[in-house]
């Protein structure tokens, strides 16, 4: 089954956490250090939590989690046969799991991932800084995640 995610950022993960585990009726799966996420069965969708502090309220990223990496793969030529640039990340360790994924950009730069968890791991990730919120950002945050990815790991991760 696959299953639609949202990524926002959060001005305060506690306090986003609490409303949301209210909206769902749902703990979150995975509570870390200025990230959280939400595995909600009805409606399906991945519900994760950046804290981001200034940037609260507004869409991280946009992704689409599937069952394997497989499927992933077939995305990969999809998208590419549909003329999208895409950009993959195999076995990659970002939001504390091991995934493979792929990325594509929308029309107004929002940024969509496809992918897969492999595993869960203790660190955020390493890498670049590919979808910070803010265009002058520095390679210290992953996906405008700020707070989550200072606190969670003395390197820059590398995305969610």
């Amino acid at each position: 089954m696959s299953r639609l995610q949202l990524a926002l950022n959060v001005d305060d993960l506690d306090a986003a956490v609490r409303f949301y585990s209210s909206l769902f009726a749902v703990e979150p799966a995975k509570l870390k250090p200025g990230y959280a996420n939400f595995v909600v069965s009805d409606p399906p969708v991945k519900l994760v939590l950046m804290e981001n502090p200034g940037k609260g309220g507004s869409i991280n990223h946009l992704g689409v989690e599937v069952e394997s990496s497989d499927s992933v793969y077939a995305e990969i030529i999809r998208l590419s046969q549909a003329g999208l640039l895409t950009e993959e990340e195999i076995g990659t360790t970002c939001c504390f799991a091991t995934q493979d994924k792929v990325w594509a950009t929308g029309p107004d730069q929002e940024k969509w991932e496809i992918y897969t968890v492999l595993a869960d791991s203790e660190s955020f990730g390493v890498g670049r800084n590919q979808f910070a919120t803010d265009q002058s950002a520095t390679a210290t945050s992953c996906c405008g995640g700020g707070a989550a990815a200072e606190q969670a790991s003395a390197t820059p991760p590398a995305c969610c």
